[in-house]
């Protein structure tokens, strides 16, 4: 059966031409980029000239302080697909001791006990020295000249700043000299100027100059940064006490030595094939195998349970999700994990088994062959919730995982939070628990009362959540939505063209149970109760006339995840609260050790040679909307700019990446043009719905190239009117 017909009308057109191609979540990078690619500069150069320029463009979504993850491919090894990896590892003193110490039982959302080592700006700047062709004065002019001479401020900023404005009086006041000009929240539209950001840029440039090589006068710059000026200011700042989003006043321990010894660098992708393409991620130390996963388990299925649009469809591919991920928060970890195994045939063929006519309200690990079970682990499972899961109290692969108590559940006494979170004795599972496509059990079972190693992560619903009291979530600077705060039901009937910035909303992780507990939390400048606004990220895809192609999703740094360092004009990051304070899990936190990143950019190959870049903000959302885009491009024949428009959906059934760490069982976010009929479908199958409005998620951007004819395409999400493609 074909997919359901897209709509003729797209918002903007899907570009075509054969010179070079730009698409990137905010139109001043995109045209950044593009400048550089008219200027005789590779897709490299421009991808790091657009970067550099989201540090102003987009300040609450990514910084200088943050971290990033790329992919890409060039003209010389069309087929060798690269991770470039700029993820930052925990500092020395980040030991799961101190932070118990400090009376923490998850890594805050903000302050500096939540930064890792800053990874974004040495990632780009070892791109151009080894990929790109410009001299760092040049890449670096477009962002400098914003610096100076300001840019306009966007929407969601300054609904940012507003939101965290009495944070950054009462407790942040290097944020509030920064931020607040005048002493009061800046208007959408205004110039905005870093001075201070500004000076290191040319304290960058500066460093080189007496180099003889363009790639010494680069190294010189990445020297600058991590055992110069920049790391000295950083560390001593972050050592004075400040407040976190717990609330709690603590002093950060990142080191100026961390910064010295921290070196991006480059990895080869990890792939899979799928439906005659090949699809590229990076490493299980981000969540990139996921989206391999779910293409495994989905490739020998029907058209029809493929297709985003249809409900046995998008059915499908939520079961699919809520499996993938529950791997991801069992297995993945910056350790030796054997993806051969997660990607094989055999275990994908074992885990589609599980995926029934019902939506699951559980949390489904999947047991790896060779992994050593251990009785007593904290957690209980019931075997009634996979078909043919053994006789023994312990988990099979298709079994509940809950938290039990203890001092990393976090789920209060007396709580109240709903059953199917915990997983443990009497319980008798979910629709849809007894039987899958085809299955006739649930192969791989091992039964007899054991549990795996490390039994998954907690599970903590809003209900049961006691951070801040009363159950409220709100933390200023916390998390990692994207766009704007949620609304429930059909309150964003504007399309793109017509809508305020401020209309679009994204709940899952700004105002569903596993990114905000239901709180309200909002990233659009209207704080909940606990003041909480948050950050996201940005992302950019270029692909130039010689055939190099790279997609980037930077994130982190956001001006409202740390105070503002004093001389340098911009934040550290807070990808630590991705890692939990659990000795047993392959995530915990350890010196030295990269955090399970989100950040998670798609490179796909046909023959060998590569045809498409594309990423997305979103968090926990980023892969689970790259999926739709890529089953509707890939299998479904749309256009680029028709993948990008077509209604999107998300699951947030498994614990979120960002503070505090919350799920929602059965939890699925759709926009509302997916239609009532499809909704009412998921609905009766047991999956529980937030409608997020008509124009809500994702802010997906791509760039195409055809290997034979050198055509090049481009198309950016209209959501948010924001994102944009430029390209001839």
């Amino acid at each position: 059966m074909p997919f359901v017909p897209p709509e003729a009308f797209t918002t903007r057109p899907t570009l075509e031409g054969t010179f070079g191609m730009t698409a990137s979540t905010h139109w001043l990078a995109t045209a950044s980029a593009q400048a550089v690619l008219e200027r005789g500069g590779n897709a490299f150069d421009a991808a790091v000239a657009g970067g550099f320029v989201l540090h102003l463009a987009e300040p609450h979504l990514n910084g200088p302080g943050g971290d990033l993850t790329g992919v890409f491919a060039t003209a010389e090894e069309p087929g060798r697909p690269r991770v470039l990896m700029g993820q930052g590892p925990a500092p020395a003193g980040a030991t799961i001791a101190h932070y118990r110490a400090e009376g923490l039982d998850l890594v805050p959302g903000a302050g500096a006990l939540a930064a890792a080592v800053p990874g974004a700006v040495d990632a780009w700047l070892v791109l151009l020295r080894d990929h790109g062709t410009w001299e760092l004065p040049e890449v670096l002019g477009y962002a400098l000249g914003y610096a100076e001479q300001g840019i306009p401020l966007p929407p969601g900023a300054a609904r940012a700043i507003a939101g965290v404005a009495d944070l950054f009086r009462e407790h942040w006041p290097s944020s509030a000299a920064l931020w607040l000009p005048g002493g009061t929240p800046p208007e959408a539209g205004s110039l905005m100027r870093n001075p201070e950001y500004a000076e290191v840029l040319r304290r960058l440039i500066r460093a080189g100059a007496g180099e003889r090589s363009r790639q010494a006068r680069i190294d010189a710059a990445r020297t600058e940064w991590k055992a110069g000026f920049v790391a000295e200011q950083a560390a001593a700042f972050a050592a004075i006490p400040h407040r976190h989003s717990t609330g709690t006043v603590h002093a950060g321990v990142i080191m100026a030595e961390d910064f010295r010894t921290f070196e991006a660098g480059y990895e080869d992708a990890v792939t899979v094939p799928f439906r005659g393409f090949t699809i590229a991620k990076t490493g299980a130390w981000g969540q990139g195998p996921a989206l391999l996963q779910a293409l495994r388990i989905l490739e020998p299925l029907e058209d029809d349970r493929l297709d985003p649009s249809t409900e046995i469809g998008a059915h499908t591919i939520l079961e699919t999700l809520k499996l993938v991920l529950a791997d991801r928060d069992t297995h993945y970890g910056d350790a030796q994990l054997d993806l051969g195994v997660l990607l094989s045939e055999d275990y994908a063929a074992t885990r589609r088994a599980l995926i029934g006519e019902d939506a699951s309200l559980e949390f489904r690990l999947g047991q790896l062959p060779g992994v050593p079970a251990r009785p007593g682990d904290g957690t209980t499972g019931d075997t009634s919730t996979a078909a043919g899961s053994g006789n023994g109290p312990g988990p099979g692969p298709g079994s509940t995982v809950g938290s039990t108590g203890g001092p990393s559940s976090r789920g209060g006494p007396g709580s109240t939070g709903d059953p199917t979170s915990r997983g443990g004795p009497g319980s008798t599972g979910g629709p849809g628990s007894t039987g899958g496509l085809g299955s006739t059990g649930s192969p791989g079972s091992r039964g007899g009362g054991t549990a795996p190693a490390y039994g998954g992560p907690p599970l903590v619903t809003a209900a049961e959540w006691t951070g801040l009291g009363s159950g409220s979530t709100g933390a200023a600077g916390a998390g990692e939505p994207t766009m704007a705060g949620s609304r429930t039901g059909r309150e964003a009937e504007r399309g793109p063209a017509g809508q305020r910035a401020g209309d679009i909303r994204t709940p899952g992780e700004s105002g569903t149970p596993n990114g905000s507990g239901g709180s309200g939390i909002r990233d659009d400048g209207a704080a909940d109760p606990g003041g909480a606004v948050r950050g996201d990220t940005c992302h950019i895809d270029v692909v130039d006339r010689w055939g190099n192609m790279v997609a980037v999703t930077p994130s982190g740094g956001w001006l409202q995840s740390n105070p503002a360092i004093p001389g340098l004009g911009f934040a550290l990051g807070t990808r630590l609260q991705m890692t939990w304070l659990d000795e047993a899990s392959p995530s915990r936190l350890q010196p030295g050790t990269r955090p399970r990143t989100t950040l998670t950019p798609t490179l796909v190959l046909r023959e060998g040679r590569p045809v498409a870049a594309l990423g997305s903000p979103g968090g926990d959302q980023q892969d689970q909307w790259q999926l739709l885009l890529l089953l509707r491009l890939l299998v479904g024949g749309y256009s680029p700019q028709q993948a990008i428009d077509a209604p999107a959906f998300h699951t947030t059934a498994m614990p979120g990446s960002f503070w505090p760490r919350l799920w929602e069982p059965g939890g699925a976010v759709v926009e509302d043009r997916l239609g009532a009929e499809v909704i009412a479908g998921l609905e009766r199958r047991g999956h529980r719905i937030t409608q997020a409005g008509n124009w809500a998620l994702g802010r997906l951007s791509l760039t195409w190239r055809d290997p034979d004819s050198g055509l090049l395409r481009a198309a950016a999400n209209p959501r948010g009117a924001q994102g944009y493609a430029a390209g001839r």
